[in-house]
C-alpha cells in the first residue's frame, strides 16, 4: 500500500505542475454554471435546489473526463517512460490503482470547487441537504466509473486523440443504455431479461437513483464493480503492451 500512496501522490503533483490542472477545473466551474443557472433554468424554476446541476454531470463528465484519463497510460506509453516506470519494484495492481486514484482525486477536487453552488442554493431557500449530499457523493461514483473506462482505453493506445474519442464513445454507451430511446428499441422483439439487463447497465439510470437522495447499495456496488473491472482490465493491457 505504501507503493500505491507513493505512485498517488507524484500522480496528483503533476496534475498541478503544468496548466492542465487549472484549465480542466476552470471549464469545468464554467460550463457547471451556464448549465445550472442559464440552460437549467434555476432561477425560473423558484426551487432552491441543485436539481438542475445534477441533471447535467453525465454529459459533462462525457466530455471532461476522457479529457482526463487520455493520458493517463496513453502519455507513459508514447514517451517510452513506461518500461521505466514499469522497472520500479511496484506491482501491476499498485500502478495502475495508485494512477487512478491519482485521477480520481482530482477529479474531487474539481467537484469540491462547486461548493459555492451548494452555498447559493442555501442561501435563497431552505434545499434538502442530505439529497446534495447524495447526489455529490453519486456524482464522485460515476466520476470514478467514467475515469476507469479512461484508464483502461488509454492503456491501448499511444495516441491521447483516439484514447479521448474511444473513452468518450463507450461511456456515452453506458450512459445512454437505460434511457427510454435506446429501451424502446429493443422492445416488442428483445426478452424482457435483456431490456432489464441494459437498463440496469446505465450510469444515467444509477445515478439519477443516488440525486433523489437515497443511496442505496445496489448502485454503489454497480458504479464500484465498473471501476475494478476496467481497472483489472486496465492491468492486464499495460502488462501485455508494456513491451511494444
Amino acid at each position: 500500500m505504501s507503493h500505491v500512496g507513493a505512485i498517488f501522490r507524484r500522480e496528483l503533483a503533476s496534475y498541478f505542475t503544468t496548466p492542465l490542472a487549472y484549465v480542466f477545473i476552470v471549464i469545468f466551474l464554467v460550463l457547471a454554471g451556464v448549465l445550472t443557472f442559464f440552460v437549467g433554468n434555476f432561477f425560473e424554476r423558484g426551487q432552491a435546489d441543485l436539481q438542475s446541476f445534477f441533471a447535467f454531470h453525465p454529459w459533462l463528465y462525457l466530455v471532461l473526463i476522457p479529457a482526463l484519463s487520455m493520458r493517463l497510460w496513453a502519455e507513459e506509453r508514447r514517451s517510452g517512460t513506461i518500461e521505466l516506470f514499469l522497472t520500479l519494484p511496484i506491482t501491476m495492481t499498485e500502478a495502475v490503482v495508485g494512477k487512478f486514484l491519482a485521477a480520481w482525486c482530482f477529479a474531487g477536487i474539481a467537484l469540491a470547487l462547486t461548493f459555492p453552488f451548494w452555498i447559493t442554493v442555501n442561501f435563497l431557500g431552505d434545499p434538502d441537504n442530505g439529497v446534495i449530499l447524495a447526489s455529490y457523493i453519486g456524482s464522485w461514483l460515476m466520476a470514478g466509473a467514467f475515469l476507469a473506462i479512461g484508464a483502461c482505453v488509454s492503456a491501448t493506445t499511444k495516441n491521447q486523440v483516439i484514447a479521448f474519442v474511444v473513452t468518450a464513445s463507450i461511456a456515452f454507451l453506458f450512459t445512454v443504455a437505460g434511457t427510454p430511446v435506446v429501451l424502446g428499441f429493443f422492445q416488442g422483439w428483445a426478452p424482457e431479461r435483456i431490456i432489464g439487463a441494459i437498463a440496469g447497465m446505465s450510469f444515467f439510470g444509477h445515478f439519477s437513483a443516488i440525486t433523489r437522495g437515497v443511496i442505496d447499495l445496489r448502485d454503489v456496488v454497480y458504479f464500484l464493480s465498473i471501476i475494478a473491472a476496467f481497472l483489472g482490465a486496465n492491468a492486464i493491457l499495460i502488462d501485455l503492451k508494456k513491451a511494444d
